[in-house]
């Protein structure tokens, strides 16, 4: 890692009711660990007595059918981010170990970023997916930083 900060985030997406929907799922490269700093989900639902969302962070061994975002440097250098990133699967990946898993609820957010020596290191060609179980309807926005 030579300290690359990045960060992925895309507009809202739909979650379905009582439907797991992965948000987003960022892949580091080939043979280079990526070291993630924080994420946070943000949720805009209008009813005040709405049952929490689930919400986990969590390995993934496969891709899912998802669409592409391009993560952004957060200081511009010249050497390019080589990580990946993927949003709104419309075909589930394979999941693996949950890391983190919170409850939200939909007229909230939650963020959290890792103190130094604690952050969630994906392996080199490793997935890192954050996916989302609302009991209603709602729309969520995501966000991971990283380091590579």
């Amino acid at each position: 890692m030579a300290g690359i900060l990045g960060v992925v985030t895309y507009a809202e997406q739909a979650l379905a009711a009582a439907t797991t929907k992965t948000v987003l799922q960022v892949v580091a490269p080939a043979n280079h660990r990526v070291k993630v700093l924080g994420w946070g989900v943000f949720f805009d639902g209008v009813n005040t007595a709405g049952e929490p969302v689930q919400v986990r962070v969590l390995r993934q061994s496969t891709a899912g059918t998802m669409s592409s975002v391009t993560p952004l440097q957060v200081q511009p250098v010249a050497e390019t981010i080589l990580t990946t990133a993927q949003y709104g699967a419309s075909a589930e990946p394979t999941a693996g170990d949950i890391i983190d898993v919170i409850e939200c609820h939909p007229q909230q957010g939650y963020e959290v970023k890792f103190p130094m020596g604690q952050e969630i290191i994906i392996p080199g060609g490793g997935r890192l997916g954050i996916d989302c179980t609302a009991p209603a309807i709602v729309n969520v926005r995501v966000k991971l930083f990283f380091e590579e």
